[in-house]
């Protein structure tokens, strides 16, 4: 991935229309790293750290709207950007994590149960 992945504009969404457009179907593409996975994610979100996207990107639905989905909504610019470059239906979750536990957006850890208060958003 290059540097222009970061800097191009692709859709981005609020947390509030994200919450909506997963209820119609979207999925959640989470880029952020293993360790900030495991603390909370979306659920039935899908990992791909942002490091593997391009690689990984045939294992994403192609009949589906994807979310990309960071802690604040940089990376996951990028990641929207790549993921409609390689011909998916995507866009940016602006706002990231930060954004959508405001809007009151569920979380979960990696083993299925509500993350503990102790375990913000990093990176």
């Amino acid at each position: 991935m290059t540097v222009r992945h970061f800097f191009r504009r692709p859709r981005t969404v609020t947390a509030i229309e994200a919450i909506d457009l997963i209820a119609d179907g979207a999925v959640v593409v989470d880029v952020r790293r293993e360790q900030e996975w495991r603390r909370q994610h979306v659920p039935q979100a899908v990992h791909i750290p942002l490091g593997e996207l391009e690689r990984r990107a045939a294992e994403l639905p192609e009949d589906r709207l994807l979310i990309a989905f960071c802690t604040g909504g940089l990376l996951s610019s990028g990641a929207a950007n790549l993921l409609t470059e390689h011909g998916f239906d995507a866009v940016n979750l602006g706002g990231g994590l930060i954004d959508w536990r405001a809007a009151g957006g569920a979380l979960i850890a990696e083993d299925g149960s509500p993350p503990g208060r102790d375990q913000g958003a990093t990176g």
